[in-house]
């Protein structure tokens, strides 16, 4: 376990939080034109690197609100946290 800080709320255990997956993904300007294949990997394929991730998260148990997070996967240590539609601080 480790301690997310929400901009809304303040710090919390991670139990209270959902992972939502990579931040920053945009979704196609013309999704109907996108074969299958285009369409899946749009869908599924995410980096799911380890090492510093941008991620999105839910304060599920708190104020609901999603926000992202600068994350290091190899350890949980966390670099930074901002709310959705701010640019992500330099790291």
């Amino acid at each position: 376990m480790f301690i997310i800080t929400c901009p809304f709320c303040g710090e919390r255990d991670q139990s209270e939080f959902a992972a939502g997956g990579e931040a920053h993904i945009v979704r196609p300007k013309q999704p109907t034109e996108l074969s299958d294949d285009e369409w899946a990997d749009f869908l599924f394929m995410r980096k799911n690197i380890k090492g510093v991730q941008f991620e999105r998260w839910n304060h599920a148990h708190g104020c609901r609100k999603w926000f992202n997070v600068i994350r290091d996967t190899s350890n949980d240590k966390i670099h930074a946290v901002y709310k959705m539609g701010e640019k992500p601080p330099i790291k």
